[in-house]
């Protein structure tokens, strides 16, 4: 925040980062560097193929979207396209999610402070969306797997069963907000039209991008991880719900890995997942789809925070409200 080179930057500086906490650890080994590499690799291919099939297909995706603010408006259309691509993240995956996010985006007629606002409100409803299944981002893929066995034996529906009047509620919260960025007027001259990132190296530079910023997160957590894990272990549900913040900085996936597991109770359980869901919008390397929509749209560390940290905030304070006054009154009472 303080310095700009390091905005820039945030990939390289959080992979020295990385390599500076492994190296403090003392935990260097050729496993861990072999993880470092491969880890990236999948999610870095997405990024290109579809990065250059957008590129292919960007004239058809201005054409939809033009004949979608005509016909509902530009309200309207801000609102459902939040409320699509979140839901559909779940099966589509929160990287495909993220990257038709930032090319529609950057077709239609909004300013750059509007482009901004919805980027961070969608991105919030793409965290919520995707961990309704196993496939849709590392978040739901870790936690499924570490519950597969007893006492959860959770299977491919089981955060859909646990979370889905949060992640539902957050969807319809960020599409009202969505819906709230901007008026109806769709070519007035303080809203000029974007043009869509085409360019081949634009394509490569943000997947090299996501390729160093996915490898410094798994070595920030490899450092850090043994340490929180300590520290959430002896945290009452409460305490852990506001200690998730840390996600915001440190990617939702890296902490639900360190702190999910079947010794956790259903109530832990929740509000565990509920604020690594909102923690994770936050900040831009809260998770995926903001490190992926930050790069693509040239979005700063600044722009995203302060637009994502008060919304967060607020969001963070409402459901603990909600969560204490279930498990609290209602459930005790039950």
């Amino acid at each position: 925040f303080l310095f700009k080179k390091v905005e820039d930057n945030l990939p390289l500086f959080l992979l020295i980062c990385g390599a500076a906490a492994v190296t403090a650890a003392g935990i260097w080994h050729r496993g861990l560097v072999l993880h470092a590499l491969r880890e990236p690799l999948h999610i870095c291919l997405v990024v290109l193929i579809l990065g250059f099939i957008f590129k292919k297909f960007s004239a058809r995706l201005a054409g939809a979207a033009a004949g979608c603010v005509n016909k509902f408006g530009i309200k309207a259309t801000l609102a459902g396209i939040v409320i699509i691509i979140s839901l559909a993240s779940s099966i589509i995956t929160a990287i495909l999610a993220a990257l038709l996010l930032s090319e529609v985006s950057t077709m239609l007629c909004i300013t750059r402070r509007q482009r901004v606002k919805f980027i961070v409100y969608a991105c919030f409803a793409i965290s919520a969306g995707a961990v309704l299944t196993p496939i849709g981002e590392p978040l739901a893929t870790i936690v499924i797997s570490k519950l597969s066995g007893a006492p959860y034996y959770a299977g491919e529906f089981f955060l859909l069963k646990l979370l889905w009047p949060y992640v539902f509620s957050i969807i319809a919260i960020m599409a009202a907000l969505a819906y709230k960025i901007t008026d109806e007027q769709t070519d007035s001259p303080a809203c000029p039209r974007a043009v869509a990132l085409t360019d081949n190296a634009d394509v490569i530079k943000r997947a090299a991008k996501v390729y160093i910023f996915v490898a410094a997160l798994v070595l920030l957590g490899a450092a850090l991880g043994p340490g929180a894990q300590e520290i959430i272990l002896r945290l009452s549900a409460r305490q852990i719900y506001w200690v998730n913040l840390s996600a915001a900085a440190l990617d939702n996936a890296t902490v639900a890995a360190i702190a999910a597991g079947p010794h956790l109770p259903p109530k832990t359980l929740v509000y565990l997942l509920v604020s690594l869901i909102i923690s994770g919008g936050l900040l831009v390397p809260g998770n995926i789809p903001n490190i992926i929509s930050a790069a693509k749209l040239k979005i700063s560390a600044k722009e995203w925070a302060r637009e994502g940290v008060f919304l967060g905030l607020a969001l963070f304070a409402f459901y603990f409200a909600v969560l204490s006054v279930y498990y609290e009154v209602f459930a005790r009472a039950q």
